[in-house]
Order: C-alpha cells, then sequence, then structure tokens
C-alpha cells in the first residue's frame, strides 16, 4: 500500500510537471490605472479575450498561453520594474506592451540586452527607428500619422498650420514628425506651441495662436486627457480655425471628455472606428468586424487601442506555432508578412520592425458624437 502510494505521489508530480512544461508564459505591461487606462483597458480586456480563446481551442501546438498582466500606471520607472520581474522571476518568453511611448523607450535597453523579443502597443518611431534587434511594435509610428494627415491636409489646399503637441513621449515624438516632414508636403508651420502632459488650461497657446495672421488649421498631438481641454478652450474662446487631431485620441473616451467641442474634429484613426463604413472589398473589413462583434458583446464599445493588443497577441501566436526559444519567437516575428490585422496590414523585416505604411489610416470627423469616415 505504501509503495502504491509513493507510485501515485511520483505520477502526479510528473502530470504536474508535464503540464507546466507545456504552458506557454506571455507577459504583458498595459497601464490599466491612471491618466492612459483608456488605452490599457481596452488592451488588457483583448489580450484576456483572445488568450481565453487562443486555449480554449487548444492552445498553440497543444499548448497553453499562461498570460501575466502587469499594470504600470503609465509609468516609465514603474514599467522598468515590472519588466525585470517578468523577465527574472516569471521567465516569459516574450512582452507584450508597454502601453506608452515613454514607458517602451524607458525599458528598451534591458530587453535588448537580455535578448527577449518585445512587441510595444505604443507609436513613437523611436521604438523601432533605428531598428533594434529584439523589438517590435503594433502602434503605427506617429510618421505615417502625420503622412496621412498632411496629405489630407495639402489636398484640402491647407499649407499654413500652427501646432500645439503635449510634452510626452508621444507628443514630442509627434511634433519631431510633425516639423519634419513639413516640407514634403508644402506645409508652413506658423507656430509651435507645447503643454505639460498634466495641463487641464491651454488658454495662453491658444490665444497666441489665434492672433498669428494666416493659420489655417490647428494640429494638436497628444493623449488624453489634455487634448480635450484643448478643444474645450478653443470652442471657448470663439477659434473658428478648423482643429485636427492625432490618433492618440481615436477613442470615445475624448469625445466623452470634450463633450460638444469634440464636434467636427478631424483625425487619421486606423480603420476599426469606421469598420461597417469601409468598402466591402477593403482586406481588413471582415477581421475588424469580428473582432469588434467579439469585443462589444463581452465588453462594450470597442477601441483601436485594444485592437493594437490584438495584432500583439496574434501575430505572436503565429509566431510561437514554428517557434520554442526566445531567439526563434524574434526570428519568426521578423518573417511576419501581409498579416492582416486590426491596425492594418503588417509586414515586418529585418530593418522595419512598425510593419505599417500611411495607407492604414483614414481620416475621419466627429459628428454627432461619433466617427465619420471622410477620407479611405
Amino acid at each position: 500500500m505504501k509503495r502504491l502510494f509513493t507510485l501515485i505521489v511520483v505520477l502526479v508530480v510528473l502530470i504536474g510537471s508535464a503540464s507546466f512544461a507545456k504552458q506557454i508564459k506571455i507577459g504583458a505591461l498595459v497601464s490599466i490605472t491612471g491618466p492612459t487606462s483608456f488605452l490599457g483597458q481596452p488592451e488588457k480586456n483583448t489580450l484576456e479575450m483572445l488568450v481565453e480563446q487562443i486555449n480554449k481551442n487548444g492552445g498553440i501546438n497543444g499548448n497553453k498561453i499562461k498570460l501575466i498582466v502587469y499594470d504600470t500606471k503609465g509609468e516609465p520607472a514603474k514599467t522598468v520594474v515590472l519588466a525585470r520581474k517578468l523577465i527574472y522571476s516569471d521567465r516569459v518568453s516574450a512582452i507584450i506592451g508597454p502601453t506608452r511611448s515613454g514607458s517602451t523607450l524607458a525599458i528598451i535597453p534591458l530587453v535588448e540586452r537580455v535578448r527577449i523579443p518585445l512587441i510595444s502597443m505604443a507609436s513613437s518611431y523611436k521604438i523601432t527607428t533605428p531598428t533594434k534587434r529584439w523589438v517590435f511594435k503594433t502602434a503605427p509610428s506617429d510618421s505615417l500619422a502625420v503622412e496621412r494627415l498632411y496629405s489630407y491636409l495639402r489636398d484640402k489646399n491647407i499649407s499654413k498650420i500652427a501646432i500645439l503637441t503635449a510634452e510626452t513621449g508621444f507628443g514630442e515624438s509627434g511634433r519631431e514628425e510633425l516639423k519634419k516632414l513639413a516640407s514634403k508636403y508644402n506645409i508652413e508651420i506658423l507656430a509651435d506651441e507645447t503643454f505639460a502632459a498634466t495641463d487641464t488650461n491651454m488658454t495662453p497657446q491658444l490665444i497666441k495662436i489665434k492672433n498669428i495672421k494666416g493659420v489655417e488649421a490647428i494640429v494638436c498631438w497628444g493623449t488624453n486627457p489634455g487634448p480635450a481641454s484643448v478643444a474645450k478652450n478653443a470652442k471657448e474662446l470663439g477659434i473658428k480655425i478648423p482643429l485636427f487631431m492625432s490618433h492618440g485620441v481615436a477613442s470615445k473616451r475624448f469625445i466623452q471628455l470634450a463633450g460638444d467641442a469634440a464636434e467636427g474634429i478631424i483625425l487619421p484613426v486606423g480603420k476599426l472606428l469606421v469598420a461597417e463604413q469601409l468598402p466591402k472589398t477593403d482586406p481588413q473589413r471582415d477581421v475588424l468586424l469580428s473582432y469588434k462583434a467579439m469585443y462589444e458583446k463581452k465588453f462594450g464599445p470597442v477601441s483601436t487601442f485594444g485592437g493594437h493588443a490584438y495584432d500583439a497577441i496574434m501575430m505572436l501566436k503565429e509566431a510561437l506555432k514554428k517557434a520554442h526559444t526566445r531567439s526563434q519567437i524574434r526570428d519568426e516575428l521578423e518573417k511576419i508578412r501581409h498579416f492582416v490585422g486590426i491596425t492594418g496590414v503588417f509586414s515586418y523585416s529585418k530593418d522595419n520592425h512598425a510593419g505599417l505604411n500611411p495607407s492604414d489610416f483614414c481620416i475621419v470627423r466627429i459628428e454627432n458624437g461619433n466617427w465619420k469616415l471622410i477620407a479611405y
């Protein structure tokens, strides 16, 4: 009897070990709380929803995914600590995130040093330019959004603008691109104003812009809540100059924060927000509608930021079908071509770990509290 009991214990241990060995540990660094929770919450929701679906369908080659999610609160220093925890304590095979550009840039030296694949959900072009061997991203680079917006302005014969950008990783990167690409599209920047991430009143900057002769449009670059304050202040000042925003406010949260002041604002966005308005020939349409239906059934209104998480986990899934080590995962990610995702159609390569093009953006106008496709 004693020998039988010992045998049973050994078998239980072996079965448990085999089960553990079949787990694929994936880490995620997400801004679930804090000022950018409107970005991170839909990312967390999407990751958990898709991992549940993948595991329910048998996992990857029979191996289940164990998703380990940490809340960075959008703070770079905290993100570094949590990244180290994922790497050294949890021993994950790859990391998805962080949500924010500044937080991503903060952990890149660590990621490169320990050689672990990172798929950021932030947009700064600095994340993948120059190309870092272990770093990929799914959010479109601000340079692509700037190019799409500038091409729209050119089509509308708007050439003299004022820019108002946030003093954050996202805002500063956007400011650089707005200035760098202006001459390519014959855009002249007549005013260059900034605001702090915690500022709630941009009236002084807007008054300066209002008093500059010849300004045909104002371009604001940042993430909430700052841009919503810009919209409100512009309306309070009676500014009639058209106001354009970045893709950093492409969620219903911006419309809620800005209220009536959001009406008429134009911005470049991913196609998810206007999926039903896309032509049926668009290669992304079916994928977008499927994801939107799945997400909204479980969580409510969909967000483009959740789409960044969809692309990250689904491309990582493709890589894991052929890879077993961190190095192999990295190599397989770099081989991805023509992946039809939520943010766009991705093609990575040795020299391109961003994978998208300006054509992955469309232009929308906020009308009656919703998104109206105006340029495809």
